[in-house]
């Protein structure tokens, strides 16, 4: 999974050095006096192409980061059960906390004053 994910976004910095090649080619063809169109029109279409590309594999690796910072549930992670389960450790602790005071609070009830 870990690994999937740090492929996914070395394919993103490929993609993202794509880009910067085809804005390359497509300033320095549009320096010369005469342009070549079709040259234009296939590093423009490549360019959009990649721009997109990574635009849904961020939105993707932004999506799963937010799922894993607020502890929602999902694919291969326990960190939500781990965080439920001390939940109830800290409830649990506190309650025995409060009926021991409570115990207390009825022993000194029930003692005759002399």
């Amino acid at each position: 999974m870990a690994n999937d994910r740090l492929r996914a976004l070395e394919e993103v910095e490929n993609q993202i050095a794509t880009i910067l090649q085809c804005a390359g080619n497509i300033v320095l063809e549009l320096s010369k006096d005469k342009h070549n169109a079709s040259f234009l029109d296939r590093q423009l279409s490549q360019f959009t192409g990649s721009v997109n590309r990574v635009e849904t594999e961020l939105s993707s690796q932004i999506r799963y980061l937010t799922q894993v910072a607020t502890g929602q549930p999902h694919e291969g992670s326990t960190y939500s059960a781990r965080k439920d389960c001390q939940m109830a450790l800290n409830r649990a602790e506190y309650a025995r906390v409060k009926l021991g005071e409570l115990g207390r609070t009825c022993e000194v009830m029930l003692d005759p004053q002399p």
